[in-house]
């Protein structure tokens, strides 16, 4: 697994795209997120630039429960919501990358909001750890 300021990437070799998508859903749902959006980026550069693009999918991701926390901590922290987990075809199969709730709330000074963080941010580790 890979780390960066904003996320975590974790390659899964010899697993297909559909495969990594359908892990990470599963995966999502053990950890009580839902996916509420579905953007297809292949998909969206084809239609609005005419360009090819590998296969990548960002999933919008919540959790109900830590959303509500969330919100009624800061009803505008919606702005930093749903958690994005991107889904990438690679040259030897997929990589899945989640971004690091800490560090979106990282410049939301809330005393409130860091456990709701730091809870989303342990589920979100388990999800890479299932796939």
């Amino acid at each position: 697994m890979r780390e960066t300021n904003y996320g975590y990437h974790k390659s899964l070799p010899g697993v297909s795209y559909d495969q990594a998508v359908q892990r990470t859903t599963e995966a999502l749902k053990t950890e009580g997120f839902g996916v509420l959006t579905t953007i297809d980026v292949k998909d969206a550069f084809k239609k609005k630039l005419d360009v090819d693009f590998k296969r990548y999918v960002i999933l919008g991701a919540c959790n109900p429960q830590l959303a509500h926390k969330a919100l009624s901590a800061d009803d505008a922290i919606g702005l930093l919501l749903p958690c994005n987990v991107v889904v990438a075809e690679t040259d030897s199969g997929a990589e899945v990358a989640i971004q690091r709730p800490a560090a979106m709330f990282s410049f939301v000074n809330l005393p409130g909001l860091r456990p709701v963080a730091d809870e989303a941010e342990q589920r979100l580790h388990r999800v890479l750890d299932r796939i």
